[in-house]
């Protein structure tokens, strides 16, 4: 499954994208013990107003979009220049990246509709991120 992800990934955003990928990666791998993981990230989308769209992504059914600036209300502006500055790229260019991969690698993740466990998830998110060097 990991294999696969990498490969949409780094198709999905050219030159820069991939770094914006490896540094969203890093942010919910970092963040697993700190902040929930990826539960904790999917919080964040509900307490912006936000938890059908976040809950689409982990459901098995179509993923509804998210826009640029959604992201942004839900992982707040701090978060998004933290994201650019690993990255390499502005401010705009990191939220409407996040936008366009979130809904992917949350649903890839979560292939049966659950999130995967902490020790699951970092282990997902290890081999990305090897993969992706």
């Amino acid at each position: 499954m990991t294999e696969g992800l990498s490969g949409m990934l780094s198709s999905l955003l050219g030159g820069k994208g991939g770094d914006l990928i490896k540094s969203a990666l890093q942010m919910f791998q970092e963040g697993s013990a700190k902040q929930g993981g990826l539960a904790g990230l999917l919080d964040q989308f509900m307490g912006a107003g936000l938890g059908d769209k976040a809950e689409s992504w982990v459901g098995t059914g179509k993923n509804e979009a998210i826009s640029g600036d959604e992201v942004e209300q839900a992982l707040g502006s701090d978060k998004v220049d933290e994201l650019a500055q690993k990255a390499g790229v502005s401010h705009d260019e990191a939220k409407e990246g996040m936008a366009e991969v979130l809904p992917k690698v949350v649903d890839k993740v979560t292939p049966q509709g659950e999130l995967p466990d902490t020790g699951s998830l970092q282990e997902m998110l290890a081999k990305l991120l090897g993969s992706m060097k």
